[in-house]
């Protein structure tokens, strides 16, 4: 096909004003949005993003998990469609664009066909996947897990809030329940825009940043057992602190991430010890470690030596060890063809741009094991993400969807 025009840009007012008008459903506290999956919040959000695809000329269909499919034809129906989208839930304290910006992004790219009076061979549609940030219904990129055979959909109805509210009761309740068996749809491509939630472009200045892998992970809970004692009358040698253990492996953990430099990183975020006194040693201690990695081998390597390490050390304190994998997905390699496309719409809008590997996880990153997949990020003010001082600017948003606008014309096939 004959490439966009350089010169092709969507609407960036528009485009700001609706990240703005969407942010309003479900304010924060600080700025950011509290819209978490299955809530009214969510259902408001929904009839919104609904009425607007409605609005430019779409058909909105809905799958049994309730993630919307925004239709928008193709002059040959029969051939396989082009996806674009994200999610519009949000963290407990989240930010206005963390993959709100992916799905009014498309919605922007179908607006902007519309306006231009362009046709496409393949149809394109824009996605809503519901519960992405897994904040309120555990596991997170649930409904894309689904649709790419990782859940199937009794797990994903079942799964249980805080306060025992199941899924499927709740998507029941705001009345986003589809017909549509999830994961029946095949797909040309997808494409999912996202800000970086992370520093690096910001810091070297580029627009765009191409995602050619995202990282796998695993997930470790370690479970410390010792002994309660009085922290003032127990000696120091008879001692056998379950909060020492964890304190050395979390050392570790940072150790041995380091050693596997470059594209490795490890951290312990969720620490709990009991009985939690001012003045009792901790008898048990409950944490999770985070390690991440593009590499299969490093991913592998990284899981076994933190393993070794937290037992090595519970063997030295006298504590007994329990580890749970709890939480994994391999490495993701996004198709190479798809990122070559984002490169040349880079650079014929005569952006800046360099590769990526995603830090997180992302609804892209289940739909690759079933369909051509390719991630496109912009910079985020100081990297920042789950966090309502979450920033971008409408410069950096426009361009991310400019991109996604010819990337999307070259996958659909214009019709000249």
């Amino acid at each position: 096909m004959t490439a966009p025009a350089a010169n092709l840009r969507v609407d960036g007012t528009r485009l700001w004003d609706s990240l703005m008008e969407m942010a309003r459903i479900g304010p924060g506290v600080a700025g950011g949005n509290n819209r978490q999956t299955l809530t009214d919040a969510d259902s408001e959000g929904r009839h919104l993003f609904r009425r607007w695809c409605e609005e430019a000329g779409g058909t909105v269909k809905l799958d049994r998990l309730g993630t919307m499919f925004a239709e928008f034809p193709g002059t040959e129906p029969d051939l396989l469609p082009v996806y674009v989208g994200s999610h519009l839930d949000t963290q407990p304290t989240g930010g206005k664009y963390d993959g709100v910006l992916g799905v009014l992004g498309g919605l922007e790219v179908v607006r902007t066909i519309r306006d231009r009076g362009i046709r496409t061979r393949r149809p394109i549609v824009v996605t809503n996947w519901t519960n992405e940030e897994g904040t309120r219904f555990a596991p997170p990129m649930l409904a894309s897990g689904v649709f790419a055979g990782i859940h199937t959909e009794d797990f994903a109805l079942s799964r249980a809030d805080a306060e025992g509210r199941r899924f499927g009761d709740e998507l029941a309740r705001i009345g986003w329940q589809g017909d549509e068996p999830v994961g029946a749809r095949r797909m040309h491509a997808m494409f999912e825009l996202h800000i970086e939630q992370g520093p690096i472009l910001e810091a070297e200045g580029k627009d765009i940043g191409v995602v050619t892998h995202g990282q796998g992970l695993w997930w470790l809970e370690i479970r410390l057992t010792g002994r309660e004692a009085h922290t003032g009358s127990t000696p120091m040698h008879m001692r056998v602190n379950a909060g020492l253990g964890m304190a050395r492996i979390v050392e570790r953990v940072h150790q041995i991430a380091m050693s596997h430099q470059p594209h490795a990183v490890g951290a312990v975020g969720q620490m709990n010890v009991w009985p939690n006194s001012r003045n009792v040693i901790p008898g048990r201690a409950v944490f999770t470690v985070d390690i991440r990695s593009p590499e299969q081998a490093k991913l592998d390597a990284m899981r076994g030596e933190v393993e070794r390490a937290a037992r090595a050390v519970a063997a030295e304190l006298g504590l007994s060890c329990e580890i749970e994998p709890v939480g994994h997905f391999d490495p993701v390699t996004f198709d190479p063809s798809l990122a070559e496309m984002l490169r040349r719409a880079a650079d014929r809008l005569g952006y800046a741009h360099r590769d990526l590997v995603s830090g997180a996880g992302h609804d892209a990153c289940w739909i690759a094991r079933v369909a051509p997949t390719v991630m496109i990020m912009v910079p985020c003010k100081d990297g920042l993400s789950h966090n309502e001082a979450e920033e971008i600017t409408p410069e950096q948003a426009a361009k991310g969807v400019d991109v996604l606008l010819h990337a999307v014309l070259e996958a659909a096939e214009v019709v000249t």
